[in-house]
């Protein structure tokens, strides 16, 4: 099999490709107790693809989440630099393949990370993401999305623990616990992830596998639109019903702390353009804050 460069996500499929075996795609049965949907979601924190679906992801949870539990996972997509492939050698050559995604994407993200404070490896921060679940799963969720926003817009480098614990104070997790269990339990939970990920046949991020209560099983891979995403959710529950919600700025900013362009264009339903010029409107009021990034911006609501 040839070596495909992690890092070097197919633009038009939107796989973020690793080099772990291909293996059933059967997970261990697990029974839902809460919801008639379980989403198996294999992610990292500096997937750009992943970075990519989460106006479709946060769409879903707004019209679906009645229906679905969402299980974040890390799969390790970026173990070290011990590798020559995809043209990809050395952290430099990634910075204009993240511009050229971003573009793709209409998600902000500046490459120049890889030029200026490049980083080794994802797994510090898939550590710290697990860590942070075993303390508080819905704080967890708030840290994934503040770590991106970190390595994506601001170029920080977040396998350094100075950025990773900053996020987590921001988000309300307990520092010194998070520390803690960063160098423990957090770390030997990335290694089921890990081994419980082979075992699925995950290849590439973002992988999503969708559960019913029988144990029906839907697939979906890559950057897809929210059509194919809503679709699993209707395979599996034909009669699922979406969840109306106001697309009004103040809600999706009560509901969303940031919101990306593309992400309130998605959510309300508006044209790029459309959403640029409300926003834009709506931070000359001083409602709201802008954060400009080389390729795009991030709004949130003004406290």
């Amino acid at each position: 099999m040839q070596e495909t460069n992690p890092l070097l996500c197919d633009i038009e499929t939107g796989m973020c490709i690793t080099d772990a075996p291909e293996g059933s795609t059967t997970v261990v049965e697990t029974e839902i107790k809460e919801k008639p949907i379980r989403i198996v979601y294999y992610t990292d924190p500096i997937c750009s693809t992943c970075w990519g679906i989460e106006p479709q992801l946060r769409k879903l949870k707004l019209e679906y989440g009645q229906y679905i539990a969402v299980e974040y996972h890390m799969g390790g997509l970026l173990k070290d630099w011990s590798y020559n492939s995809g043209g990809i050698s050395k952290p430099s050559d990634v910075a204009h393949h993240w511009d050229e995604v971003s573009q793709h994407y209409q998600m902000p993200i500046d490459g120049d990370v890889w030029l200026e404070d490049p980083l080794d490896s994802s797994y510090p921060p898939s550590v710290a993401f697990m860590a942070a679940q075993l303390q508080d799963p819905a704080k967890a969720l708030l840290f994934l999305r503040r770590i991106r926003e970190m390595v994506f817009l601001e170029k920080k480098n977040i396998t350094r623990w100075e950025h990773l614990s900053k996020a987590a104070a921001e988000v309300g997790l307990d520092v010194n616990q998070l520390k803690v269990d960063y160098e423990g339990r957090g770390a030997e939970a990335f290694k089921e992830d890990l081994a419980l990920g082979k075992m699925m046949g995950v290849r590439g991020f973002p992988t999503l596998f969708f559960y019913d209560r029988n144990h029906n099983q839907q697939y979906l891979y890559g950057l897809k639109p929210y059509a194919e995403f809503e679709s699993k959710i209707l395979a599996l529950i034909p009669g699922a019903q979406k969840q109306s919600y106001s697309t009004d700025w103040e809600y999706l900013f009560s509901h969303f702390a940031t919101l990306c362009t593309k992400e309130y264009a998605v959510l309300s339903n508006k044209s790029m353009q459309e959403a640029e010029a409300e926003l834009e409107g709506l931070y000359q009021q001083n409602v709201i804050q802008k954060s400009t990034s080389k390729n795009g911006n991030i709004w949130k609501k003004k406290n």
